[in-house]
């Protein structure tokens, strides 16, 4: 009996380790993959002060400051945040007992009170995050929040939404019953001392005192006081492998997902552009040749003769900061529900552009795994076959979206460049803004009156005086 205990005991470490290390395995793998299709961008140089790029990732990625300009939801949001940061401190110990083949293997090292306080605090978290979870699949499925149920928010984004809800619920609910069973077990271990009926549960013995009482998860023992110390070993061991295997799974699912932003919103706020946000950039090759027209740059005998390109017309066009925004969006729907041109009925979704540039990255970079050395390019692009000219030109500029994102994305940038190629590559713009680029062009403003002209209207008011 004793060796077939040993050799339980040493599969299950085998199992777990090798779990644990296909799961390290799949998510470096995805790791390398999300690196390689942002990187599918162009450069982008904005890695100027960094203490303020730090300030603004506590604050905002850390801090989640953004999120309380809506407070309710806010609060609700930093319960699923700050619990998902707390529990993975008890993950740690779970992880150890799986690689050691202990059990709670912390309790010692703290005590019995304070192992339990800490105990009872992540179970608060677990609650808390339980409880958020089911409130947001209510706001999702029977409420129905506006910004959830817009056009690109169908099918796969429902779904992936309302699948890591559920995930996180079912999560908790094993975590409770490993706890409620364990401390079960631990009294099962204690009268174990004396009589050999419970001998089974001698591996839960972790004081030789009052078993430890969870603070949530003690609310479930009467459903499992009556079951054998058999049942209950096996219960708590069922237990404990679907909560740890099932973080592992969400570790990969995660890669898979817009949930993706537990990870990548750090370093997509450190990387915020810190100009002003109405501040629109020049296309350098279009400065220098204007430099060079009125006298102040000489041309540069090293630059390639060929054309440059203007805009973006797909991903490879935009930047990997771009690019990055993409796989970092929460799909919150902040941005589109802010956005006046979609308030007042036009076909322009932020949300939806920023999807868009995700799911053309990874259909770019799937593409070049299917066909490694012999990839070329397909014959789709992002302008036209993803996002629509009708889209591009409702938008407004007015960065209303930028503002509301909660973990700093721009959805304005690639708008803006995949509309600078349809007016400088396919010349294909709106009669109203022909006439004002061609005024621009002559008259240095958009209205049709020369130069010499533009202060007459002044001296006709000072006239009139």
């Amino acid at each position: 009996m004793e060796q077939l205990k040993i050799f339980t005991s040493l599969f299950q470490i085998m199992f777990f380790v090798t779990a644990l290390l296909v799961t390290a395995g799949v998510v470096f793998s995805r790791y390398k993959y999300i690196r390689r299709n942002i990187e599918l961008g162009k450069s982008w140089k904005g890695q100027h002060n960094p203490a303020e790029r730090l300030r603004l990732m506590i604050l905002i990625a850390f801090g989640q400051k953004k999120m309380f300009k809506r407070p309710i939801v806010g609060i609700m949001h930093f319960v699923i945040y700050a619990g998902f940061l707390l529990i993975n401190i008890e993950i740690l110990e779970i992880v150890i007992d799986g690689i050691t083949g202990n059990h709670r293997i912390f309790a010692p090292l703290f005590g019995a009170t304070m192992y339990q306080i800490l105990i009872g605090f992540f179970e608060l978290m677990a609650l808390g995050v339980l409880t958020t979870c089911v409130i947001f699949l209510i706001r999702r499925n029977v409420i129905k929040v506006e910004r959830f149920e817009k056009p690109e928010m169908k099918g796969w984004a429902h779904l992936d939404a309302n699948l890591i809800l559920i995930f996180e619920i079912v999560l908790m609910f094993f975590l409770f019953t490993m706890n409620a069973t364990d401390s079960i077990l631990q009294e099962h271990a204690l009268k174990a001392l004396t009589d050999t009926k419970y001998i089974d549960a001698t591996h839960y013995g972790i004081f030789n005192t009052t078993p430890i009482r969870f603070l949530v998860s003690q609310t479930l023992i009467p459903l499992y006081d009556g079951l054998t110390t058999t049942q209950l070993v096996l219960l708590e061991r069922a237990a404990w492998w679907f909560h740890i295997i099932g973080i592992m799974s969400f570790a990969i699912y995660v890669t898979y997902s817009k949930h993706l932003h537990i990870f990548l919103a750090f370093p997509n706020v450190y990387f915020t552009r810190l100009e002003p946000k109405g501040e629109i950039k020049n296309m350098p090759s279009i400065t220098q040749e204007v430099k060079i027209a009125m006298g102040q740059a000489e041309p540069d005998p090293n630059q390639s003769a060929e054309i440059p390109s203007f805009g973006a017309k797909d991903v490879t066009d935009l930047t990997w900061r771009n690019i990055l925004d993409a796989y970092t969006c929460t799909e919150c729907g902040r941005c589109t529900d802010v956005c006046p041109a979609n308030m007042t009925g036009k076909k322009l979704s932020p949300r939806k552009v920023v999807m868009n540039i995700r799911q053309r990255a990874d259909e770019i970079g799937q593409r070049m795994d299917e066909m490694g050395e012999y990839y070329k390019p397909d014959d789709k692009m992002l302008y036209k076959d993803y996002v629509t000219k009708e889209e591009l030109m409702a938008c407004t500029s007015c960065n209303a979206c930028v503002e509301a994102c909660p973990v700093n994305i721009n959805p304005l940038e690639p708008i803006l460049e995949m509309r600078r190629y349809v007016a400088m590559e396919e010349a294909n713009v709106p009669d109203a803004w022909k006439a004002m680029l061609t005024n621009v062009g002559n008259n240095g403003a958009p209205w049709a009156f020369a130069p010499t002209e533009r202060f007459k209207w002044a001296e006709e008011m000072k006239g009139n005086q």
